[in-house]
């Protein structure tokens, strides 16, 4: 679907993949900062080039714009992402042709941070066990008052250990506190003696709950594998709202399976939407939740999202560098 919001000659722009954000989030700021927006719920990675072609603005989440994409869009002036991560842009190409690219950031730390407590909550008090044994009649049976039937933990006294301590990883840790647990974070590599950090292995030993904040690079793809899995407590909680590639979905099913750890939860995926499977998707474990790459996604934060954008390209349109990350060739 493609919808514009003026016709005027102008400052033209283009958001490619709108419904990212979801039908009940208004784009009027993106709208009042050029002369036409036109929206396209969807793009696919052959039409880029044709939807951007004239755009001075291209807004989007996740269209990739690698050297070739950039050559064939002479008149582009500025990429807006509605994301912090910025891996589907060339950035050097960006640079060299004088395209800004800006990102966003903190707009969804409150929603990330709520539902690694909602998924941990749920797995630590067995919310969907019991409501399914409800459901098939087990508390109509004559006997107690209540079920006992799956083992509950309180979270006070254990330990979170967090890895990736970025804003997200503060704020998941304000709530751990909140709780009272124990804060333990990774190092960031063996010369960080910050105090409360130890050795990613040694965390994976002693947290109750591990929750995962660090980017997806060539040296965290599959940094929980089936080593560090064997680590991990038996009864300990994985949570991964991070990046899908974080996590060996082989190693960790295997594991889930095996009941060597406690549970996982699992927001992000290597392949997004999975449509060549996966192996932690109808596996049928109990000790497992999927959500679809919803962590970010309460209301309130995705119309954060827009409006940082907007921002973000209105203070480029006035000769501003808010939150650009492209690459200075002069630099």
């Amino acid at each position: 679907m493609t919808r514009v919001f003026a016709m005027e000659l102008g400052m033209r722009a283009v958001f490619l993949d709108v419904a990212s954000v979801g039908e009940d989030i208004t784009t009027a700021p993106l709208a009042a900062a050029v002369d036409s927006l036109a929206l396209y719920d969807v793009t696919a990675a052959d039409d880029v080039v044709e939807r951007s072609q004239g755009a001075d603005v291209v807004i989007t989440n996740k269209c990739r714009f690698d050297a070739d994409t950039l050559a064939a869009l002479p008149k582009l002036r500025y990429i807006g992402l509605t994301a912090t991560g910025a891996d589907g842009v060339d950035l050097v190409a960006a640079g060299a042709r004088g395209i800004a690219v800006t990102n966003i950031t903190a707009y969804c730390t409150q929603s990330v941070a709520q539902h690694v407590f909602a998924v941990l909550l749920a797995l630590t008090h067995r919310i969907v066990d019991y409501d399914t044994r409800v459901q098939a009649g087990g508390w109509q049976r004559p006997g107690n008052f209540c079920l006992l039937d799956f083992p509950i933990r309180e979270l006070t006294g254990r330990v979170m250990g967090i890895v990736g301590y970025g804003e997200l990883g503060r704020a998941v840790a304000r709530l751990a506190e909140a709780f009272g647990m124990t804060v333990r974070v990774a190092q960031r590599d063996a010369g960080d003696d910050r105090p409360g950090r130890v050795p990613i292995e040694s965390l994976f030993e002693v947290a109750d709950v591990i929750s995962l904040h660090c980017p997806l690079d060539a040296s965290t793809h599959h940094l929980v594998d089936a080593a560090m899995l064997a680590r991990m407590k038996p009864d300990a909680v994985l949570i991964n709202t991070a990046r899908g590639g974080l996590v060996d979905a082989e190693a960790l099913a295997a594991a889930l399976r095996e009941e060597r750890i406690g549970g996982a939860a699992i927001d992000v995926l290597e392949q997004e939407p999975p449509v060549d499977g996966n192996a932690l998707i109808g596996a049928g474990l109990h000790n497992l939740i999927v959500t679809p790459h919803t962590a970010w996604a309460a209301r309130e934060a995705r119309q954060r999202a827009i409006d940082q954008t907007a921002e973000n390209l209105r203070v480029f349109l006035n000769d501003g560098r808010r939150n650009r990350i492209d690459i200075d060739p002069d630099d």
